[in-house]
């Protein structure tokens, strides 16, 4: 009995824990709305009001090839470029927007058109360069040859200030020109209809008398904001830089791993990414060129940068070649990260559950597509459900077979502990104050009626790792975001508008109460009581699909201990398995 009232006190002690740290939480939320407000409201000032100032980017080029710049030229030339806002290219398909600079051929601006910043809001801007946030994706050529030097960057030329993907057209190509001496030099971009991932090559035509050497580089420079989520428990979506390397597949550095110190390795080929939740950018280099990585911050702006410089090539006199690389900038699709690069989609980063998520997430994505991909096979199986609710609905009834047997042998104890209730009364009135007898009399009682005392707390306990995984689910699986069930929910990856699917779990989660046996202690009785009402203050604050779950497994809870426990109570034989 000691051990059964140490144990349920510290199921209690932790209920409790897991309170507190959400009321911390949501005043955490309540400031991030009060940030949010303030973003909104900086972000009408337009980028044409800020000074531009022009870069000298070469100084933030990693040396570890020859010819690479390691410092600026204090009395180099500096290349004047008007405005970003005026000159800037617009350059899209269907689903993204992106906006180019000629200084140095930069993505500084990327919006997604078919992923809102809210249900009824605008385009989700991801790439961004003003006064607020500053995250663009650079890319250049360096070394002997290279355009990018300590006295500045190049002005490419275009033919068009705005290009898009035409009705009937499946991908849309722009090129931007410079000519260097004897040497022209083309940065193409592509665009497949449908697709974030954007080619991006340079064309180098060598017309010279001298053979000609650069690098490539890629980068993403990015400052610290950490876009605000409405994330529960306390956990929160990572925020940061990954890369992949043969040593570790998926290795993250956050803000304050790259504060530190920076990180620089040879690989012979790999992906360099910044992460937030739902989205990502990534450059995913030419295959067939070693790379170096380089993580760093600039002392001298405070901004992040990451990235890598691939090895030099080198092209004869009149040779025509390219260097290549591909830049992702839109959603975390697992699957089609999965096509792009080896290992990237591990950025759909589920944390320490990953074991639980992903299974989760392919159960998910099964029954929404009727699609297998995962294992190793890519097949269509039915239509699908459209409804993510439903897809939720089904995933808790499989998640509830699996357990079946489990949670039936958890209920029978309980339906035998409830059933046993006058006997423990009697037991109680007849050894009155003399605790120790009996305990070792109700023990006797519990082996005699086949009865686990700790078996009501195994459906619970083996239910938290999958809550948990699908938390994370909803919290990095883009398909979930703001898609609605029914009615009210019209984001099941955000709280309850209305917090009408919280009370309902709080009433489904009194009647199972009710189905249970009270505990012998009176204070553990008012505590157990007490639970309905914590729960459901603590689910308000939870994804709609997450409450969705577990009011669904409580409703299957009812169903099965009810049939359960009326068969018991009435004496009706077990069936054995």
């Amino acid at each position: 009995m000691k051990k059964f009232d140490f144990i349920s006190g510290a199921l209690v002690f932790g209920m409790l824990a897991v309170a507190l740290m959400l009321l911390r939480e949501w005043d955490d939320f309540q400031a991030e709305r009060i940030a949010i407000a303030e973003e909104v409201l900086a972000q009408n000032i337009i980028a044409s009001e800020i000074p531009n100032a022009p870069e000298n980017l070469a100084s933030e080029i990693p040396a570890e090839f020859s010819g690479i710049p390691t410092s600026s030229a204090v009395d180099a030339p500096q290349v004047q470029a008007t405005p970003a806002s005026q000159n800037l290219i617009r350059f899209a398909n269907d689903v993204l927007e992106l906006s180019i600079d000629p200084l140095g051929g930069d993505i500084v601006e990327a919006e997604l058109l078919t992923h809102l910043d809210s249900l009824d809001g605008e385009p989700t801007t991801l790439l961004s360069n003003n006064v607020n946030h500053t995250y663009i994706a650079q890319s250049g050529l360096v070394g002997a040859n290279g355009t990018d030097t300590n006295a500045g960057r190049p002005t490419f030329v275009s033919y068009v200030s705005d290009l898009e993907i035409r009705e009937g057209q499946d991908q849309v190509i722009l090129d931007l020109r410079y000519q260097q001496g004897g040497v022209e030099i083309i940065k193409r971009f592509t665009m497949n209809r449908g697709d974030y991932f954007i080619g991006v090559d340079y064309l180098i035509d060598n017309q010279s008398n001298e053979n000609w050497s650069a690098a490539f580089y890629a980068q993403i420079k990015r400052d610290d904001y950490v876009p605000a989520s409405t994330g529960g428990m306390g956990m929160k979506p990572f925020v940061g830089a990954a890369i992949t390397t043969p040593d570790d597949r998926y290795q993250r550095f956050d803000f304050g791993d790259l504060d530190d110190d920076s990180f620089s390795q040879s690989v012979d080929t790999g992906w360099a990414a910044m992460l937030q939740e739902y989205f990502l950018g990534a450059w995913i280099p030419d295959s067939s060129l070693a790379l170096e990585y380089n993580l760093r911050r600039s002392a001298a702006n405070g901004y992040y940068y990451v990235g890598f410089t691939q090895a030099p090539m080198v092209i004869q006199p009149g040779a025509q070649e390219s260097l290549s690389a591909g830049f992702y900038v839109g959603p975390k699709d697992q699957y089609r990260l999965r096509e792009i690069s080896e290992h990237l989609d591990l950025t759909v980063d589920y944390g320490w559950i990953w074991w639980a998520a992903q299974p989760i997430y392919a159960v998910l994505y099964f029954l929404h597509e009727g699609e297998i991909k995962s294992f190793g096979i890519d097949a269509q199986v039915f239509s699908g459900f459209t409804n993510w609710g439903i897809c939720i609905i089904l995933l808790t009834l499989i998640v509830k077979l699996l357990f079946f047997k489990l949670s039936e042998a958890s209920y029978k104890s309980m339906a035998r502990m409830r059933k046993i209730q006058p006997k423990m009364a009697a037991l109680k009135e007849r050894y009155g104050d003399d605790k120790q007898q009996f305990s070792q009399e109700m023990m006797r009682m519990y082996q005699k009626e086949k009865i686990n005392p700790l078996g009501g707390c195994l459906p619970m306990l083996v239910q938290m790792p999958v809550f948990i995984a699908l938390y994370w689910v909803l919290k990095e699986s883009v398909e979930l975001r703001h898609e609605p069930f029914f009615g009210w929910i019209v984001d099941l990856s955000a709280k309850d508008p209305w917090f009408i699917l919280p009370i309902i779990m709080g009433v489904s989660m009194w009647f199972q109460m009710r189905l249970n046996p009270a505990p012998p202690d009176p204070t553990q009785a008012k505590v157990m009581q007490m639970m309905p009402f914590m729960f459901t203050f603590m689910f308000m604050w939870f994804p709609a699909g997450l409450v969705l779950y577990w009011v669904s497994n409580n409703i299957l809870s009812i169903a099965q201990q009810w049939v359960i426990t009326r068969s018991i109570e009435r004496g009706e034989p077990e069936a054995t398995s």
